[in-house]
């Protein structure tokens, strides 16, 4: 497959990037900044520098022409502001979907977060709560595309560790950790797996190895 991934520098991408390129699925990453192309090409990735928070449909949507699916990855990251919450993970994956449409890529992932859906408790950090709000907006865009065959995906708190392999993918796990090397791996079998379309699925570390738990998600 020909797989293009937003936010390609992030590091679930880099991850996802790794694994795709290991099974031979050709690979793009759109980064921001052409400083991180080495690190893409290090992963087996093509880099793609377009800037999502400026770039028009047309331009993201020649850089997705004749792929097999789209991958939604990229985050403002720690440090940004809660305006930046809104321009990447919100304006930027509708942006990322319009052109997914455009270009005639039915197959569209997305990483979100847990606890998207919901209004953030009082006291939550300004910041943090400004971006589960922008997740829950890109996610209801989204899920609201009958051009697109999309998959949430909801990670719990992620980790640096190594990857077990094993997971618990449902549409409701209850919160947990999960290893980011466990979110691609996950993401890579999605890619595999039709049958998750229209599905939104949150993620933790389990006991169930990640080809039995995708295709245990998709007959549900």
């Amino acid at each position: 497959m020909r797989i293009v991934i937003a936010g390609g520098h992030g590091q679930i991408a880099l991850r996802l990037e790794r694994l795709l390129a290991a099974r031979g699925d050709e690979v793009s990453g759109v980064i921001r900044r052409p400083e991180q192309a080495g690190d893409l090409l290090a992963a087996g990735a093509e880099p793609v520098v377009c800037d999502l928070e400026s770039a028009t449909v047309g331009d993201v949507a020649r850089h997705l022409e004749g792929a097999d699916a789209a991958v939604f990855a990229a985050g403002a990251g720690p440090g940004s502001g809660a305006e930046r919450k809104d321009t990447v993970d919100r304006a930027a994956a509708t942006l990322f979907a319009d052109a997914a449409e455009a270009a005639g890529v039915r197959r569209f992932l997305v990483v979100s977060s847990m606890g998207a859906d919901r209004e953030p408790p009082e006291g939550t950090d300004p910041v943090f709560a400004a971006y589960l709000r922008a997740k829950g907006a890109a996610d209801a865009d989204v899920r609201s595309r009958s051009g697109l065959d999309w998959t949430i995906l909801r990670p719990g708190r992620l980790t640096d560790g190594p990857g077990t392999g094993l997971v618990a993918l449902a549409e409701a796990t209850g919160r947990g950790d999960v290893t980011r090397d466990d979110v691609a791996a996950v993401l890579a079998a999605l890619l595999d797996e039709p049958g998750t379309a229209g599905r939104t699925l949150e993620l933790i570390g389990g006991d169930t190895p990640v080809a039995e738990a995708v295709a245990k998600a998709a007959g549900a």
